[in-house]
């Protein structure tokens, strides 16, 4: 499978072309985002119902990484 890189919170990951990116996330234990009182959320269901992976991807803010395909240059930010 062809390898390509993207990038996470500012740190490039090489990855496998058109992994799902909630799983790369949690495959590389990275919190997505915090829940108001602080605790750390991760995609749930895995469909697009839940909203709990919601991230930024190329400088587009509300996108749900359990529905997106890694792509070469994929710039990913997640809320601190």
């Amino acid at each position: 499978m062809k390898q390509i890189h993207i990038s996470i919170n500012g740190t490039r990951y090489q990855v496998a072309e058109h992994s799902n990116l909630a799983a790369v996330l949690m495959h590389n234990a990275i919190v997505n985002r915090r829940s108001v009182s602080g605790e750390p959320r991760m995609a749930v269901c895995g469909m697009g119902s839940c909203g709990e992976c919601r991230v930024t991807i190329n400088q587009q803010a509300h996108q749900l990484a359990c529905l997106q395909q890694c792509s070469e240059g994929m710039e990913v930010q997640c809320e601190p």
